[in-house]
């Protein structure tokens, strides 16, 4: 085991090879609840420093989370070493993704989302198990310019019925994507594949699974990486759920399995290729929270824009609205693919945090698991067309946000998952978010109700 001094030893040399590349600064990242990254920036001299948890923080009300209290004792951004990696479109900074631990104790800070999900890793591991995670990225690409019009920063050759999988449309966004595929392949993603979607200036990132807490750090690299490269073609990058009301929605398709942390094969399929118990009573777990998961897969107002059947044009949206699932049923809110050994959840956006939603889908599905649990006859109709009485009780998603945090304040796993005071800070968080929008006058209702006399 390698001491103290060992450590700052490797952290010297580390600087100093960095610096012999060129690398002028580094940051330790930690995300607040939104997901956005947050850091100071160091001289690279000063990264061994950085390294041992020299860089303090006050993130209570900063990062949009509870109320700020000047009497709290300071958090440390501590990194995590094996995550470093070089901004290949600013190879002046070396970032490392970094936890928020309390003060001198060290002892994780309640509000930390990537410690949040380490805490339900190591309950998955006490069971035997690791999680793996795919998500497929969405979102809108507008003209900078031209905002707040929202006008496509490339445009789609093809709109009727829509502009999906355009081959014209995507090769006039090349600018962008070669550059996009480049930084992703300097970063290890993997990427095999990007596409136009239904939405005009809608597009989709494709890329390799892996464990669930590098697919969420490498997420918010994302974060810093989309916008970076955007800024270059006059483009800003969207996440919004649902931008405009005749838009198609931007989804974070999660794509997650299990496999044994003693063999390394996946636990949700049988040898003979079936869906396995294991995947069955995880799904049936995740299933059964899923009101309260919503309040972190769909964390905005904005989200149950999208969490609808139909389109503005009556058209299916393909979005989710019922807790089913179904065995290649892209209808419902659990997909069991047949080309891949994964469990896809389709009713998740891309405002999550993905560190909060896959902490507690992890332990939704572990509770499933335990208890043995059985998600029923699997959906074979198309659930889009169901009535709100079809699905039978407790099986509708939120229809709002305000639905789901009632759900979230309401379920005992979440009590078991989070500290108290998260709870407390995202559940007044959210509430208030709510409480903003719900004051709003929209034009809808002024078109609607001002000369119904």
């Amino acid at each position: 085991m390698k001491t103290l001094h060992d450590k700052q030893d490797d952290h010297a040399r580390l600087a100093a090879e960095l610096a012999d590349d060129g690398v002028q600064f580094a940051m330790a990242a930690w995300v607040d609840v939104t997901g956005r990254p947050k850091s100071k920036v160091v001289p690279i001299g000063h990264l061994p420093d950085m390294l041992a948890g020299s860089e303090r923080y006050t993130p209570r009300g900063i990062g949009r989370l509870g109320e700020m209290n000047p009497a709290e004792d300071e958090c440390v951004g501590l990194p995590d070493p094996d995550t470093m990696r070089i901004l290949s479109w600013d190879p002046r900074i070396a970032l490392f993704h970094a936890d928020l631990v309390l003060g001198d104790a060290g002892e994780p800070f309640e509000n930390c989302p990537r410690s949040a999900l380490k805490g339900v890793i190591a309950k998955a591991r006490d069971m035997g198990f690791a999680m793996n995670l795919g998500v497929e990225t969405e979102f809108y690409l507008f003209r900078t310019s031209a905002l707040p019009e929202l006008t496509p920063r490339f445009a789609s050759s093809v709109i009727e019925p829509t502009p999906a999988y355009d081959a014209r449309a995507v090769i006039d966004s090349l600018e962008f994507f070669s550059e996009v595929s480049a930084h992703m392949e300097a970063a290890g993603y993997g990427l095999y594949s990007f596409d136009q979607e239904g939405g005009e200036g809608q597009y989709e990132l494709d890329f390799s699974y892996t464990d669930v807490l590098s697919m969420c750090d490498r997420l918010t690299y994302m974060r810093l990486m989309l916008p970076a490269l955007a800024q270059k073609v006059d483009a800003t990058v969207s996440f919004m759920p649902r931008p405009e009301t005749r838009s198609w929605g931007s989804g974070a398709h999660m794509n997650m399995s299990l496999v044994s942390t003693t063999t390394g094969d996946n636990v949700f399929v049988d040898p003979d290729g079936s869906w396995s118990k294991t995947a069955m009573s995880f799904a049936a777990g995740v299933l059964r929270h899923a009101p309260a998961l919503s309040a972190l897969t769909c964390p905005t107002v904005n989200s149950y824009k999208r969490l609808t059947p139909k389109l503005a044009d009556g058209s299916v949206s393909w979005a989710p609205v019922w807790a089913r699932y179904g065995t290649n049923n892209r209808s419902c809110m659990l997909r069991l693919p047949g080309n891949r050994p994964a469990i896809e959840n389709r009713s998740v956006d891309m405002m999550a945090n993905m560190y909060l939603a896959s902490a507690f889908t992890l332990a939704a599905g572990l509770e499933g698991i335990e208890l043995g649990l059985d998600p029923g006859e699997p959906v074979t109709d198309d659930a889009s067309d169901w009535e709100a009485s079809a699905g039978g009780a407790g099986e509708r998603l939120p229809r709002t946000l305000l639905e789901a945090i009632d759900a979230f304040a309401t379920d005992p796993l979440v009590a078991t998952t989070f500290p108290a005071g998260f709870v407390r800070d995202y559940l007044a968080m959210k509430v208030d978010e709510w409480n903003g929008y719900h004051s709003v006058v929209t034009q809808w209702e002024v078109d609607r109700y001002l000369l119904d006399v």
